[in-house]
């Protein structure tokens, strides 16, 4: 676990390009794309999870060193080739891409990835009425926005390995989905953020696991765990509560850290617990919100979208508890040894875990 939580300190892990296709007004589609520029110019594709693994990872951290402008040339001489995975097929023609603009962050630390946003827009042939998105795969996956300025209609998908997009109209001024389409993407989404990406989540939820050895008040925490997060995940997508991150992802690793230390000092559940538990899933909430917001909501089917993620959420949850208890159920009963060979090496990790990740968050962000 150790080492698990600190490989994605040490490199870069790659996320999903965040990509924008607004269709305006003037005969014109406009497209942003969110992403990793040096991953892009290194030629580290999505079959590595993180950039240490690819043979490229020496070009990569040389490029993660330059500053702004010297990284916009690099681009500039690259897009040629990049705007060749950027298919949008506008009935069966496809959209001739200009660049607009380059925007770079200045070099920070160079441990975490910079997220450079990249524009370009192209002309909307007069007899177009259909259209169909794909990004080349070997750019990775990718959660696409379609919006129309006419309508302010927007649709989100959540698109794999060069996937392509439903075929959509244009001349209606705005795409539906059918709700099982959204429904399906999002608890996708959800289950996707615990396992196998929420490396934190999981440790909080292994925490809760270590010091139940019984189901009923392993169930108890882990309800509580989720009304918690539920009633802050949608007050802050309805923007009703905004706390920075700069708060809630060190105040998440602290959570994991103090699980952890109470499994290590106390060998049974006490009453607060639950009370702490559902302080702790408050914020786990708004954690999970910064995720849904970064990847956009579909206005049409809002509510859905929220409560399905929330939904794939709990079955990412609930598959950790499964796989911990298949894990260590021949040795569970057998209350001291497994609290010695188990819970408190477990525990240890964990709470070493959370106080790094605390460290780490608060130097950092």
């Amino acid at each position: 676990m150790l080492v698990m939580g600190m490989m994605p300190v040490q490199a870069h892990t790659l996320r999903p390009a965040i990509i924008d296709i607004v269709f305006d007004n003037t005969a014109q589609v406009k497209i942003q794309i969110e992403t990793n520029l040096e991953a892009l110019l290194a030629g580290i594709g999505p079959e590595h999870d993180n950039t240490e693994d690819a043979p490229q990872a020496d070009v990569y951290r040389q490029l993660r060193q330059l500053p702004p402008q010297k990284l916009k040339n690099k681009f500039q001489a690259f897009q040629n080739e990049y705007k060749k995975g950027l298919l949008l097929s506008l009935s069966g023609q496809l959209a001739d891409w200009q660049l607009v603009s380059i925007d770079v962050p200045a070099v920070g630390d160079t441990r975490l990835s910079r997220n450079s946003v990249v524009r370009f827009q192209a002309d909307i042939p007069p007899m177009a009425e259909q259209m169909q998105w794909s990004y080349a795969p070997e750019y990775g996956d990718a959660v696409v926005n379609f919006s129309f300025n006419s309508t302010g209609n927007k649709t989100s998908l959540w698109l794999v390995q060069g996937e392509q997009s439903p075929v959509y109209p244009l001349n209606e001024g705005g795409i539906q989905r059918p709700w099982a389409e959204v429904a399906w993407d999002y608890t996708q989404l959800g289950f996707v953020h615990i396992l196998p990406k929420g490396l934190d989540h999981i440790l909080f939820v292994l925490g809760l696991f270590l010091l139940s050895t019984r189901f009923g008040p392993l169930l108890w925490q882990v309800t509580a765990f989720t009304v918690a997060h539920s009633i802050t995940l949608a007050l802050s997508i309805y923007g009703y509560i905004n706390l920075s991150a700069t708060i809630v992802e060190p105040l998440i690793a602290l959570s994991i850290a103090y699980v952890g230390i109470e499994n290590i000092v106390t060998k049974e559940l006490k009453p607060w617990r639950l009370l702490i538990v559902f302080i702790f899933g408050l914020l786990h909430g708004m954690g999970f919100a910064g995720v849904l917001t970064a990847l956009g909501l579909p206005e049409n089917e809002f509510v859905t979208a929220l409560i399905t993620f929330n939904v794939g959420v709990e079955l990412g949850q609930i598959s950790v508890i499964l796989l911990a208890f298949f894990a260590v159920f021949w040795i569970r009963k057998q209350k001291n040894i497994y609290r010695k060979t188990i819970v408190i090496p477990g525990s240890i990790a964990i709470a070493a875990m959370g106080l790094y990740w605390t460290w780490e968050r608060v130097m950092i962000l």
